[in-house]
C-alpha cells in the first residue's frame, strides 16, 4: 500500500514543468464532455416532455375525457378563466380541478384504450 501511494505521488506532475497545463485542458474537455452528455440525455428530455404538457393542457377543450393526477377519471364540463376545469365524474356530479392536474399520460392511454375497443 505505501509503494502505490508512492508511485501516485511520483507520477504526478510538478508544478514547474510544462506537462502541467495539458491535464487543465484535458479536465476541461472531459467537464465539458460530461456536461453535454448530461444536457442531452436528462435536461433536453425534461423540457420536451414540459413543453408538450403545456401544450396538452393549454389545448383541453370542454367535452375532452380526461384522467387526472389523482387517477379520476372524468368529462371537462367548462374552463375557467383563473386555470381551473370543472369536471363531471358521474352523472350530476362535478369537481373543480386545476388544469395542471390533469395527466397527459393517462389521459392519451385512456383515448388509446378506448380507441382499440
Amino acid at each position: 500500500m505505501y509503494i502505490n501511494m508512492l508511485n501516485l505521488l511520483m507520477a504526478a506532475p510538478s508544478g514547474s514543468g510544462g506537462s502541467g497545463g495539458g491535464m487543465g485542458i484535458q479536465s476541461l474537455l472531459f467537464l465539458g464532455g460530461m456536461f453535454l452528455v448530461m444536457w442531452l440525455f436528462m435536461i433536453r428530455p425534461q423540457t420536451k416532455k414540459a413543453k408538450q404538457q403545456k401544450q396538452f393542457i393549454d389545448n383541453l377543450q370542454e367535452g375532452d375525457k380526461i384522467v387526472t393526477i389523482a387517477g379520476i377519471h372524468g368529462k371537462v364540463k367548462r374552463i375557467n378563466d383563473d386555470n381551473t376545469l370543472v369536471i363531471e365524474v358521474g352523472p350530476g356530479t362535478t369537481l373543480t380541478i386545476e388544469r395542471v392536474a390533469v395527466s397527459m399520460e393517462y389521459t392519451t392511454q385512456n383515448k388509446a384504450a378506448a380507441e382499440k375497443k
